[in-house]
């Protein structure tokens, strides 16, 4: 599973709610309306500024919850 990391723009949220999320890559390059993390918090298109590399305070839910770097591949042998 691909993911992909954003935090809210400022002035959309409190500075202290700018935390960085995880969320899962939208299939095929579709923009949905709406993204939800895997916190489950949810922002509309426009409200998030996409990071190329983890900068700032992560959503620990967030880490605690997406998929870890080669899960797939485990899943897949596990089969």
């Amino acid at each position: 599973m691909t993911v992909f990391i954003a935090r809210p723009l400022p002035g959309t949220v409190g500075e202290s709610r700018r935390v960085v999320h995880v969320f899962p890559l939208p299939a095929e390059g579709l923009a949905p309306e709406r993204l939800t993390a895997y916190c489950g918090a949810t922002f509309v298109r426009g409200e998030l500024e996409l990071l190329e590399r983890p900068v700032g305070m992560p959503c620990v839910t967030c880490l605690r919850l997406a998929p870890a770097p080669g899960d797939a591949d485990r899943q897949a042998i596990e089969r």
